[in-house]
């Protein structure tokens, strides 16, 4: 179950400024708009602005009026609003709102939404300065932590499956996290391209777990039936058809089959990185604890 991926457009709100373009429609509310509906990409505004804001490299202002915000005000209600509300309302103006200024003055410190998105995603994704929440030393336990961190991660933000991250604008908190990581997965003995290969897999199969729990949970919210009530409503036909002798497979698996208790994350978690531990195995790799 994945979307297609799609480039922001640029529209202009009331007040002339710059913002992302799709995501708009949807209704109020976390979790409604907030995993389906429209796609922003990062690295749709001005890229040398953008990493100057996340780097604090730009040129500050020597005159003018002293700054009522400062940019992690800004950026952290940002992230306030998308987390209640979806990322279809996040606006200049709705920022704003939140931080009880106007719109303009919002200006003063980031161009406009795209730049302010990267600036989201570089504060949501920062990691841990903990060094225990990267396992026990271990390449398999680091990557199990990066894992679990990613399910967790998603499962604060909803919004973060609405944007494409294909072709981030690398802020601290992206690179300060792919270093943690390499140093820890580095005695897989794996080849460079492999090792970021190790990151991908890992990530993707996280984000596509994640992405099958957030759109049940918004499936559920959108209509108001329960996962059970939705099943029930359907256990007639389904009986049916299990006593027809069509689905011989079907109908002779167990009652727990597709029961709630399973950890399916953890399971299929645990077997990517059994087929991992395999393959450094055999290229003779470090042990993976």
């Amino acid at each position: 179950m994945t979307r297609g991926k799609g480039q922001s457009g640029t529209d202009e709100d009331a007040s002339g400024g710059r913002t992302g373009g799709r995501g708009e429609g949807g209704r109020d509310g976390r979790g409604v708009g907030a995993v389906g509906g429209g796609t922003e990409s990062s690295g749709s505004g001005d890229i040398v602005r953008t990493l100057h804001l996340l780097w604090d490299t730009g040129p500050r202002p020597s005159r003018g009026p002293k700054p009522g915000l400062t940019l992690d005000r800004v950026v952290e209600a940002a992230v306030r609003v998308a987390d209640a509300e979806g990322l279809h309302a996040l606006s200049m103006r709705r920022v704003a709102t939140e931080l009880g200024t106007g719109t303009m003055s919002l200006y003063r410190y980031i161009p406009g939404k795209a730049e302010l998105l990267d600036l989201m995603l570089d504060h949501v994704q920062r990691p841990s300065e903990n060094p225990a929440d990267l396992g026990d030393g271990g390449w398999r336990s680091a990557l199990e932590a990066m894992g679990r961190a990613t399910l967790a991660l998603y499962r604060r933000h909803p919004w973060l499956l609405q944007v494409n991250q294909s072709r981030p604008v690398l802020g601290p908190s992206a690179l300060d996290g792919m270093e943690k990581v390499l140093s820890r997965i580095k005695s897989m003995g794996l080849t460079d391209p492999e090792l970021i290969s190790v990151i991908i897999a890992v990530d993707g199969y996280v984000v596509g777990a994640v992405r099958t729990q957030l759109y049940q949970q918004e499936a559920e919210h959108l209509s108001g039936l329960t996962d059970a009530e939705f099943w029930q409503v359907q256990a007639p036909v389904l009986t049916e058809l299990m006593s027809s002798g069509r689905y011989p497979l079907l109908a002779g698996l167990s009652d727990d089959a597709f029961g709630t208790d399973f950890d399916h994350f953890e399971f299929g978690l645990q077997r990517l990185l059994d087929g991992l531990e395999v393959f450094v195995a055999r290229r003779g790799g470090g042990a993976a604890g």
